[in-house]
C-alpha cells in the first residue's frame, strides 16, 4: 500500500529535520567562514592557577578536541583585569581573540575606577555565560579565631589591625561587604590575582581573604588554611560543614561571581554564533565538569543577547553594592 501524500510529506519533513540537525554545526561553521581555521587565543585577566585560568584551560581543551585547532591561553594579569580587557578590545574582530573573564571586568570595574581603558559594553560583543560560583572566607590555619564570630569580635576590638587581600573585584567586594555589614574596620591589600594573595596569607603578610573556592579550597583541604564561612546563601558542596557567612551571623551577606566570554565589538555574527556553540558544548566536557565540581561552581550558558541583558543587570547591582560599601572610584 502506497503511503498517502500527507504521510509522505510528514516523512520528508522528518528526514529533512533530522539531516538539518545532523549537519547544523557544519552549516554554522561554513556560515562563519570555516571558523576556526587557526589557533584561538583565550585572554585571561588573572594569573595562571586562578579559577578563570583553570576554566579557560578546560574549555580550550574541549574546543581543540572538537575543532583540531589549538587554543592558546594568554594570562594578562593586573589592574583588576583592565590589561586583558583592553588587549582584547583592541584586537582584530575576527573571533581569534576571546576574553574569558568575570564580573570584575564587565560589571564592577566601571564603578571602581574613574577611567577605564576599555568600555565594557561598546568595545565587546557578548558570546555566552560560562559559569557561576561562590567564595570562601579563609584564614591561616594557625590563626587564633576558629569561626566568623571570633574573627569579627577580634576585628571590633582591634580596628584597623587586621588586613584582607584580594586579587579580583569579586574578592575585594566580598571583603568590603563583610566590613560594611559587620561594622568592622579591616585594611584592604590589593593583589594582581587571588593566588598571589593566598601566598601572602600563607606567609602571614595578610590575615584573611574571601576567595574563589578553586583557589582557596585546596589549601583548606591541605590543612594550610581554615575555612570560616561561605559567601553565598547556599553552602558549598565542597565544604558542607562550613556555614554561610549569613548563617554565621552576618545577616544579608551574599556575594558570588560569574564567568563569561566576550570578543571584540564588530566580530561577525556567524563567528559569534559558532563560538557560542563551541563554548556551550565545552562547558559540558569532562574537563569543564571536573573544574566546576572542584571549584564548587556550576556551568551557566546563555545566548549573546541574554548575556548582554544579564551584564546590564549585574552592572547596576554591583554599582549599588559598591556605593553602599562606601568605595570611591580610584
Amino acid at each position: 500500500m502506497t503511503p498517502s501524500s500527507p504521510r509522505r510529506a510528514l516523512l520528508a519533513t522528518a528526514v529533512a529535520l533530522a539531516l538539518g540537525a545532523l549537519h547544523a554545526p557544519t552549516a554554522l561553521a561554513q556560515a562563519a567562514g570555516g571558523y576556526p581555521a587557526k589557533a584561538i587565543t583565550f585572554v585571561v585577566p588573572f594569573a595562571a592557577g586562578s579559577a578563570t585560568d583553570q576554566l579557560a584551560r578546560a574549555l580550550g581543551q574541549s574546543i581543540t578536541n572538537d575543532t583540531k585547532q589549538p587554543v592558546v591561553i594568554d594570562n594578562k594579569a593586573g589592574a583588576s583585569g583592565m590589561i586583558a580587557a583592553s588587549a582584547v578590545a583592541k584586537s582584530a574582530a575576527d573571533g581569534y581573540s576571546v576574553l574569558i573573564t568575570t564580573n570584575t571586568t564587565h560589571a564592577a570595574n566601571e564603578h571602581l575606577y574613574k577611567k577605564l581603558s576599555y568600555d565594557p559594553v561598546k568595545d565587546f560583543a557578548p558570546v555566552t555565560g560560562l559559569g557561576k560560583g561562590g567564595q570562601v572566607l579563609v584564614v591561616n590555619a594557625s590563626a587564633p579565631y576558629k569561626n566568623v564570630g571570633e574573627l569579627l569580635a577580634f576585628a571590633k576590638k582591634n580596628p584597623g589591625k587586621l588586613s584582607f587581600g584580594s586579587g579580583s573585584s569579586s574578592s575585594r567586594m566580598a571583603g568590603e561587604m563583610l566590613k560594611q555589614l559587620a561594622g568592622v574596620d579591616i585594611l584592604h591589600v590589593p593583589y594582581k590575582s587571588n593566588p598571589l594573595a593566598i601566598t601572602d596569607l600563607l606567609g602571614g603578610q595578610i590575615d584573611l581573604m574571601i576567595t574563589d573556592t578553586s583557589t582557596g579550597v585546596p589549601q583548606v583541604k591541605a590543612g594550610k588554611l581554615s575555612a570560616l564561612g561561605y559567601s553565598t546563601q547556599k553552602r558549598s558542596t565542597q565544604l558542607p560543614d562550613v556555614p554561610t557567612i549569613d548563617e554565621a551571623g552576618v545577616k544579608g551577606y551574599d556575594m558570588g561571581y560569574w564567568f563569561a566570554a566576550y570578543v571584540p565589538a564588530g566580530t561577525p555574527a556567524p563567528v559569534v554564533a559558532r563560538l557560542n556553540e563551541l563554548l556551550t558544548a565545552a562547558t559540558k566536557s569532562a574537563a569543564a565538569k571536573s573544574f566546576f565540581d572542584n571549584a564548587g561552581s556550576e556551568a551557566w550558558t546563555t545566548t549573546p543577547d541574554e548575556l548582554a541583558k544579564f551584564q546590564a543587570a549585574e552592572t547596576q547591582k554591583w554599582g549599588k553594592v559598591i556605593k553602599a560599601a562606601g568605595i570611591e572610584a580610584e
